[in-house]
């Protein structure tokens, strides 16, 4: 197991620089560059070869990829330029992670809560009202998309019924302390349980809006896992034998359908990401998803550096766990 792990990690190093030289390359080849997004439409041809000469765009281009791997190992992006001019562009991806952080693990929790249950029972009772319930509901599911869910849930459970917040990640009323900058947890570590709590309730709406699609996919997906898995001959076998309905379904349906799920829940969380840039403007958390779309508006490369390696570092580290977490479920993937 531990080669396995380490081989996985050397991999993961690889993905991560391939990417971080593309993403080097793509965000000097934009329109207009760095250069010009930082001194504007004034720009004269001896600023810019002044600008250029200081930030080292002048050297050849593997002297310039190397200095940008040394400083973004330092966190060292620069400051930014348009998304918060003159902070330093880690910080503001610090300061905002923890709020993406906090919505998209709710939202996955509810997609595997509801997904992995719903699919199982629809395949047991596969062709039943239930079954058919359950797959129309995750069509529409992915069919809806999630800006308009994340509005229609806005307008009837908050300013409709005043059931839940309308935006924020907590009331502005309240003199919560500030530790780790996940709301709930700071609640939770100084025993502030109001703070806790409203924070939660300004996360349940966002969560559900953005746990659609998940559930939606883990919810197919397990279907047809299990489907497939009723059909094997050992099944039938353990059935024949006599064993336990529990232990049928814990050992030999649910152990074996778990394998595609588990990889689909890695893609998933990877995806949540790219899913909150809506919600979160929807919403206005102010998580990395909104700054990442205020970032591409504004022309902001510090940032989009800073929050692109992040999101790329973040989805490899996932695909990693998924892989440990395939190799303990199906101890034969350590030998691939």
């Amino acid at each position: 197991m531990l080669r396995f792990i380490i081989r996985r990690l050397l991999q993961m190093v690889g993905v991560v620089l391939v990417l971080s030289l593309l993403l080097f390359m793509w965000l000097r080849n934009l329109p207009g560059g760095p250069v010009s997004a930082m001194l504007g439409e004034r720009a004269t041809p001896e600023t810019r070869a002044a600008l250029e000469k200081a930030l080292g765009m002048d050297q050849p281009i593997w002297v310039q990829y190397w200095k940008f791997i040394s400083r973004a190992v330092r966190g060292d992006f620069g400051p930014s330029s348009a998304v918060l001019p003159g902070r330093d562009a880690f910080q503001i991806f610090l300061d905002r992670f923890p709020a993406t952080i906090e919505l998209s693990a709710l939202a996955i929790t509810i997609a595997i809560v509801l997904g992995i249950p719903l699919g199982y029972i629809a395949a047991r009772r596969a062709g039943s009202l239930v079954d058919n319930a359950s797959v129309i509901w995750s069509l529409i599911g992915v069919a809806v998309p999630v800006f308009f869910l994340a509005f229609l849930l806005k307008y009837v459970f908050a300013i409709r019924l005043h059931w839940l917040p309308v935006s924020g990640r907590q009331s502005t009323d309240l003199d919560a302390t500030r530790i780790t900058g996940f709301f709930i947890l700071d609640g939770i570590l100084t025993r502030e349980w109001d703070a806790a709590w409203d924070a939660f309730l300004h996360l349940i709406l966002p969560a559900m809006a953005l746990a659609t699609i998940p559930f939606a996919v883990i919810f197919r997906i397990t279907r047809a896992a299990v489907l497939d898995v009723l059909d094997e001959d050992y099944v039938r076998t353990a059935e024949s034998k006599g064993l336990l309905t529990r232990t049928i379904r814990s050992r030999h349906v649910l152990r074996n359908a778990m394998l595609p799920v588990v990889t689909t829940i890695g893609l998933q969380i990877g995806g949540l990401l790219a899913g909150a840039v809506l919600t979160e403007k929807v919403f206005a958390l102010g998580g990395i998803g909104d700054t990442l779309a205020m970032a591409f508006e504004r022309r902001d490369f510090a940032v989009l550096q800073v929050l692109i390696l992040a999101a790329t570092i973040i989805f490899v580290v996932v695909n990693l766990l998924v892989d440990i977490a395939y190799a303990v479920i199906d101890p034969r993937v350590r030998t691939r």
